[in-house]
Protein backbone atom coordinates (compact mmCIF):
# COMPACT_ATOMS: atom_id res chain seq x y z
CA UNK A 1 0.00 0.00 0.00
CA UNK A 2 1.37 3.67 -0.69
CA UNK A 3 -1.20 5.74 0.88
CA UNK A 4 0.20 8.39 2.84
CA UNK A 5 -1.51 11.25 5.01
CA UNK A 6 -1.70 14.71 4.22
CA UNK A 7 -2.19 17.30 6.76
CA UNK A 8 -4.01 20.64 6.36
CA UNK A 9 -3.80 22.29 9.98
CA UNK A 10 -5.24 25.31 11.48
CA UNK A 11 -7.36 26.93 8.71
CA UNK A 12 -8.75 30.16 10.15
CA UNK A 13 -12.25 31.67 9.53
CA UNK A 14 -14.24 34.34 10.44
CA UNK A 15 -18.29 32.61 9.93
CA UNK A 16 -21.24 32.87 10.77
CA UNK A 17 -22.03 29.32 12.32
CA UNK A 18 -24.68 28.58 15.54
CA UNK A 19 -28.00 28.43 16.71
CA UNK A 20 -28.25 32.02 18.49
CA UNK A 21 -29.32 34.84 16.11
CA UNK A 22 -26.43 36.66 17.30
CA UNK A 23 -23.96 34.05 16.58
CA UNK A 24 -25.64 34.14 12.84
CA UNK A 25 -25.44 38.19 12.96
CA UNK A 26 -21.81 38.33 13.97
CA UNK A 27 -20.36 35.78 13.28
CA UNK A 28 -17.06 34.17 15.25
CA UNK A 29 -13.49 32.88 15.10
CA UNK A 30 -13.52 28.93 13.89
CA UNK A 31 -10.06 26.82 12.97
CA UNK A 32 -10.64 23.83 10.69
CA UNK A 33 -7.96 21.07 10.45
CA UNK A 34 -8.25 18.28 7.74
CA UNK A 35 -6.39 15.15 7.83
CA UNK A 36 -6.41 12.98 4.09
CA UNK A 37 -5.27 9.80 3.21
CA UNK A 38 -4.64 8.75 -0.19
CA UNK A 39 -2.18 7.50 -2.87
CA UNK A 40 0.67 9.02 -2.73
CA UNK A 41 2.96 6.58 -5.24
CA UNK A 42 1.68 7.93 -7.90
CA UNK A 43 2.11 11.30 -7.61
CA UNK A 44 5.59 11.11 -5.68
CA UNK A 45 6.28 9.09 -9.29
CA UNK A 46 5.28 11.92 -11.34
CA UNK A 47 5.59 14.57 -9.77
CA UNK A 48 2.44 15.96 -11.52
CA UNK A 49 -0.07 18.16 -9.39
CA UNK A 50 -2.97 16.28 -11.61
CA UNK A 51 -1.94 13.05 -9.84
CA UNK A 52 -2.17 14.51 -6.44
CA UNK A 53 -4.83 16.32 -4.20
CA UNK A 54 -4.46 19.73 -5.12
CA UNK A 55 -4.26 21.62 -1.31
CA UNK A 56 -5.68 24.94 -2.69
CA UNK A 57 -8.57 23.01 -4.26
CA UNK A 58 -8.98 21.88 -0.77
CA UNK A 59 -8.80 24.98 1.29
CA UNK A 60 -11.40 26.36 -1.32
CA UNK A 61 -13.84 23.92 -1.04
CA UNK A 62 -13.25 24.26 3.18
CA UNK A 63 -13.55 28.15 2.71
CA UNK A 64 -16.92 27.63 0.78
CA UNK A 65 -18.76 25.56 3.25
CA UNK A 66 -17.41 27.58 6.39
CA UNK A 67 -19.43 30.78 4.29
CA UNK A 68 -22.66 28.83 4.48
CA UNK A 69 -24.73 30.17 7.58
CA UNK A 70 -26.17 27.62 9.44
CA UNK A 71 -26.81 26.09 12.95
CA UNK A 72 -24.48 23.67 13.79
CA UNK A 73 -20.52 22.83 13.21
CA UNK A 74 -21.53 19.27 12.61
CA UNK A 75 -23.61 20.43 9.68
CA UNK A 76 -20.12 22.00 7.95
CA UNK A 77 -18.29 19.64 9.19
CA UNK A 78 -20.40 16.70 7.62
CA UNK A 79 -20.74 19.23 4.15
CA UNK A 80 -16.48 19.55 4.18
CA UNK A 81 -16.31 16.00 4.31
CA UNK A 82 -18.82 14.93 1.49
CA UNK A 83 -17.19 17.65 -1.05
CA UNK A 84 -13.55 16.59 -0.20
CA UNK A 85 -14.70 12.89 -1.16
CA UNK A 86 -16.69 14.15 -4.34
CA UNK A 87 -13.84 16.40 -5.56
CA UNK A 88 -10.96 13.83 -4.93
CA UNK A 89 -11.99 10.34 -5.99
CA UNK A 90 -8.42 9.36 -4.95
CA UNK A 91 -9.11 9.97 -1.14
CA UNK A 92 -9.78 6.57 0.95
CA UNK A 93 -10.26 8.10 3.85
CA UNK A 94 -10.67 11.93 5.60
CA UNK A 95 -11.16 13.42 9.13
CA UNK A 96 -12.38 17.12 9.64
CA UNK A 97 -12.50 18.82 13.20
CA UNK A 98 -13.59 22.02 13.08
CA UNK A 99 -13.65 24.23 16.12
CA UNK A 100 -15.47 27.28 17.46
CA UNK A 101 -13.24 29.94 19.31
CA UNK A 102 -14.07 30.95 22.22
CA UNK A 103 -17.71 29.70 22.82
CA UNK A 104 -20.02 32.01 24.87
CA UNK A 105 -21.11 28.75 27.15
CA UNK A 106 -21.10 31.25 30.27
CA UNK A 107 -17.39 30.89 31.28
CA UNK A 108 -13.33 30.93 29.53
CA UNK A 109 -13.11 27.98 27.07
CA UNK A 110 -11.02 28.03 24.93
CA UNK A 111 -12.34 25.95 21.74
CA UNK A 112 -15.97 23.38 21.24
CA UNK A 113 -14.67 20.96 18.57
CA UNK A 114 -16.43 18.73 16.29
CA UNK A 115 -14.41 15.30 14.72
CA UNK A 116 -15.86 13.91 11.78
CA UNK A 117 -14.41 10.90 10.03
CA UNK A 118 -15.35 9.11 6.60
CA UNK A 119 -13.61 6.37 4.77
CA UNK A 120 -14.32 5.33 1.17
CA UNK A 121 -16.96 2.70 0.88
Amino acid sequence: MNNGKIEIKDMEFHAYIGHYEEEKMLGTKFTVDLVIETDCKTSGISDNLEDAVDYQKIYQIVKKEMNVVCNLIENVSLRILNNVFKDFPIIVYAKVKVSKLNPSLGGKIGTVSVCLEKKKK
